[in-house]
């Protein structure tokens, strides 16, 4: 009886589909053509921008030259660095109320002025029911579209998100704007949403957000958002420089759209926004795995922005053919929000703009372009924000003092040919300034006004490192001046025997080791207080105004071995080489001397590296050598620093792993080359307390910086706080009035 009614009942509603069925097929709507989308083709930049930490007017400049740009390329879609009103690096100025304060001013501005159909993707640091968020802020010329947090934070290496920002979990909804903003607006608006859903526009165009840390992460959200029919991913991130690093995160970018298919945008930062850190471009548009457009690693340029046109039928026809990722996408089902326009090129446009963007070979620089270019950008980026006139560079001779030499070389090389095509604002303002009035016809002109280079030899000095000094600064154009401190020596050792008694001697002369020590290191600080002088005064000397940043020239081996004498000429402003190996250090010098034409520095790469700091016993070169002092050899430093932190190895780990390094050696040999490393680097990291701020290149830097995370540099005119200081003040006087 039961299976009678149940049968009845499947009979009746087949009757009922069937007659709906019938009835949609006949309907008149059904039976217009139907119009049929052959592709989708929009339009799309990145950009590289060089936004500095709590400069909201300077990063306000750039993000406005960065829209106007993509909005007259008639692009649909622009995505900018992570944190690129703010700056990257405030690090603990994210705690700061104000920090967030000023980055909702500047994006009330950047929303009124928005006047195209151009989508734009900024970033900033968010306060949200008691939680501070690193967020996407999506918009366009009606306001905010929607505003996406991060959801993994970087906290490792140079990265401390956590200490300012809370990974965001949970569904979207919807925001209510901060008063600070809406009070801004030209055109109101009140809410938008807040959270990780992805966006559709009108024409059926998806896309969505991960940002930086999140590329890296074992479950990316370019995975699940590909999965669910998203057709773009962007990614706006704070990516710094190292050695052989850009490639990884490059072949990251390229491979995911290779697996997953897709377009994906990246943008990166580019430039040193107010630390060690030099963050290296090489923002990029990349399609099913095929690279359409990537803007320069290094350069002096604050803003480039990078397009591409995309057919977007490619994305489905790409991940159509691929079974795999039918059956796993099968059953997803995304909501989206709905973005309020169209942002495919409009089929009137003209056939030039609806040309389609081919693949182009990804662009890498060598390790020895990275050593030259990298610290060159970084150092450009201090002087013109420092104000300073120049550096000041104490030349041994050697191939550290040699290097930093020739860094600064390629900088000024750099920046003339950026004046020269006097295109570059900034660039052309900064030589102007430092020129004050002169011509500049040549990169070694150039070069004489900012590096201003000193051999200051003593009675233990070669005649071979004064020629090679003397030499390199001939070559590439520094003021050079020559000074032996034998005097400022000796009348220091006066003061010391008048006091004590006694007569300190090396142990060539019958002194012990204490003696021969303080005897190297008073020359050592000799030079510092002569490098800080003459940076002071050798404008004056010159008839010009302003100072010089010293210059520091220790290699990261000899600061994690602590082979320098503390407060000597390791003490400096900056340090280009503070995180570069001796051993690239060489292979940059090499293929400085053939690029550049310095070839009196493959002279300097061949000397044995030398302090020159006890007397000479030899005719030659300095019976005095590095590696004889130290212990061990620089190529060991290298790997003995890349153990201890990157592999994380103690004095254990770290003899287990080189036991099979170092087949050729025994156990005794390996076990005492393991204990003196970790003995003198106990005993010498109090000298990285105090160690010079370091260009950031190698990952086992043992550079300290723990507590009190701001920048070193800053924007010290703060244009945008004094702005509204005093329209604060003015609000109390007409209050009060």
């Amino acid at each position: 009886m039961l299976d009678d009614v149940i049968a009845s009942d499947i009979q009746v509603i087949k009757s009922l589909v069937l007659s709906e069925l019938h009835s949609v097929l006949s309907s008149k709507e059904f039976t217009k053509p139907m119009k049929v989308v052959i592709n989708q083709l929009i339009k799309v930049s990145t950009c590289n921008l060089n936004q500095h930490s709590l400069s909201f007017s300077t990063n306000l400049k750039n993000l406005s030259t960065a829209i106007a740009t993509a909005s007259s390329s008639k692009s649909s879609y622009l995505l900018t660095p992570e944190l690129s009103i703010p700056g990257y690096g405030c690090e603990d100025h994210f705690l700061e109320s104000d920090t967030e304060l000023h980055s909702w001013e500047v994006l009330a501005t950047l929303v009124n002025s928005h006047e195209s159909n151009c989508i734009v993707d900024v970033g900033m640091g968010i306060y949200v029911n008691g939680a501070r968020y690193n967020c996407r802020v999506i918009f366009g010329r009606e306001g905010i579209v929607m505003i996406r947090p991060k959801t993994s934070l970087a906290n490792d290496g140079n990265y401390r998100e956590g200490r300012y920002f809370t990974a965001f979990s949970g569904p979207t909804f919807a925001y209510t704007l901060p008063p600070c903003y809406t009070s801004l607006l030209t055109h109101p608006q009140t809410s938008c949403p807040f959270g990780l859903t992805p966006l559709k526009s009108l024409d059926s165009i998806t896309l969505t957000s991960e940002t930086c840390e999140e590329l890296f992460t074992p479950s990316s959200p370019h995975i699940t958002s590909s999965l669910s029919g998203v057709q773009i991913i962007t990614n706006g991130s704070g990516s710094h420089h190292e050695l052989r690093k850009l490639n990884q995160r490059l072949e990251l970018i390229i491979s995911c759209t290779k697996k997953c298919g897709g377009l994906y945008l990246y943008s990166n930062q580019r430039g040193n926004d107010g630390g060690r850190l030099y963050y290296d471009g090489s923002s990029l548009i990349v399609l099913n795995g095929e690279v359409l457009a990537q803007a320069s690693q290094f350069g002096l340029k604050d803003v480039e922005v990078v397009s591409a046109t995309v057919d977007l039928s490619e994305v489905d026809s790409y991940r159509g053919s691929r079974p795999s990722f039918g059956e796993q996408s099968r059953g997803n089902k995304t909501t989206f929000i709905t973005l309020n326009t169209h942002i495919t090129l409009p089929s009137t446009s003209p056939r030039h703009e609806r040309t389609v963007s081919t693949s182009s070979p990804l662009k890498l620089s060598t390790p020895e372009e990275e050593c030259l270019l990298g610290p060159a950008c970084w150092m450009w980026d201090y002087l013109r924000r420092s104000s300073s006139s120049g550096y000041f560079l104490p030349l041994s001779g050697g191939a550290d003092s040699s290097a930093v030499a020739a860094i600064t070389y390629v900088m000024c090389d750099l920046a003339y040919k950026e004046y020269s095509t006097k295109t570059n604002y900034e660039v052309n303002e900064t030589v102007e300034r430092i020129m004050d009035g002169k011509v500049c016809e040549s990169t070694e002109i150039l070069c004489g006004e900012i590096l201003h280079t000193t051999y200051m030899g003593t009675s233990n000095s070669s005649i071979k490192t004064y020629e090679r000094s003397k030499n390199l600064a001939e070559k590439i154009g520094s003021y050079h001046l020559t000074a032996n401190i034998d005097d400022m020596v000796l009348s220091v050792l006066s003061v010391f025997a008048k006091c004590t008694g006694k007569e300190p001697a090396f142990t060539s002369r019958g002194g012990t080791k204490r003696e021969d020590l303080a005897l190297q290191n008073i020359q050592a600080r000799m030079r510092m207080v002569l490098a800080y002088m003459l940076a002071q005064l050798l404008p004056w000397c010159r008839g010009k105004s302003g100072f010089l940043l010293v210059l520091g020239s220790g290699n990261v081996d000899e600061c994690l071995r602590g082979y320098l004498t503390k407060y000597d000429c390791s003490s400096a402003d900056l340090n280009p080489i503070g995180s570069i190996s001796k051993v690239d250090l060489k292979s940059m010098l090499k293929f400085a001397a053939d690029k550049h034409g310095l070839t009196v520095l493959r002279e300097i790469v061949e000397a044995p590296p030398t302090a020159e700091l006890r007397p000479n016993e030899g005719e030659n070169e300095h019976s005095q050598t590095d590696e004889d002092d130290m212990g061990m050899t620089y190529e060991e430093l290298g790997v003995f620093g890349r153990l201890r932190k990157i592999g994380r190895c103690g004095p254990v780990s770290m003899y287990k792993k080189l036991l099979s390094r170092w087949p050729e050696l025994s156990a005794e040999e390996v076990a005492a080359k393991v204990n003196r490393f970790f003995f003198y680097y106990a005993v010498n990291r109090h000298k990285m307390t105090t160690i010079t701020p370091s260009y950031h290149a190698e990952n086992y830097s043992p550079d300290d910086n723990r507590f009190d995370l701001r920048p070193f540099i800053y924007d010290s005119s703060w244009s945008w706080q004094k702005d509204a200081l005093e329209a604060l003040v003015e609000n109390e006087r007409v209050g009060f009035c």
